[in-house]
């Protein structure tokens, strides 16, 4: 089964959680709880599938920045969650979380693999928003972390042949710069 199909199966199997009227705000709660872990150990299994050990420790680095940064701004801040259960709402964990492995998926090996993380996370962030555990901004906060957390560490996989191009300019003239790398 190809990642692809995986994140299909998952919303397939999840999106009946998306019926207000059919289930309790409880269900959607556990489904956002569970398919919060996705994201990331998809990008787990995958880097370990491909021996893309770069590709590890730029998700590590992405992961320990988005968990940092997100309870850090939650004990700073202590926002009220619209349940009234405690006051770390702001910004979303779940959210943050999720969208590290989306935007990593993404980053790394492109959007093919990433538009159905995507997909996960956001359904993460509106399952976060309809259980009542968080409002849009706690979301919107969480989703900004998780995505610029990797992309601050994460480079697109390389693949056997990469071509680099760019610009330089001098005092004297302009051109491109162009190296291959075997």
């Amino acid at each position: 089964m190809n990642r692809f199909t995986f994140y299909i199966v998952l919303v397939l199997f999840f999106l009946p959680t998306l019926s207000a009227n059919a289930q309790s705000r409880e269900t959607v709660r556990t489904s956002g709880d569970v398919m919060a872990l996705v994201t990331p150990v998809a990008s787990l299994v995958t880097t370990l599938a491909l021996k893309d050990y770069e590709g590890l420790k730029q998700g590590a680095l992405a992961g320990v920045t988005t968990v940092a940064t997100t309870y850090a701004l939650k004990h700073i801040i202590q926002k009220k969650r619209p349940d009234g259960s405690n006051d770390l709402s702001f910004p979303s964990s779940h959210t943050s979380i999720s969208f590290t492995g989306a935007a990593f998926i993404q980053r790394r090996y492109g959007w093919k693999w990433g538009v159905p993380a995507y997909l996960v996370s956001s359904y993460v962030g509106w399952s976060r928003v309809y259980g009542q555990k968080h409002d849009w901004w706690d979301v919107t906060a969480g989703a900004a972390i998780g995505i610029g957390s990797a992309y601050l560490f994460t480079r697109p996989f390389a693949d056997k042949y990469k071509l680099s191009v760019s610009p330089v300019v001098s005092d004297r003239h302009c051109g491109f710069y162009a190296s291959l790398c075997f």
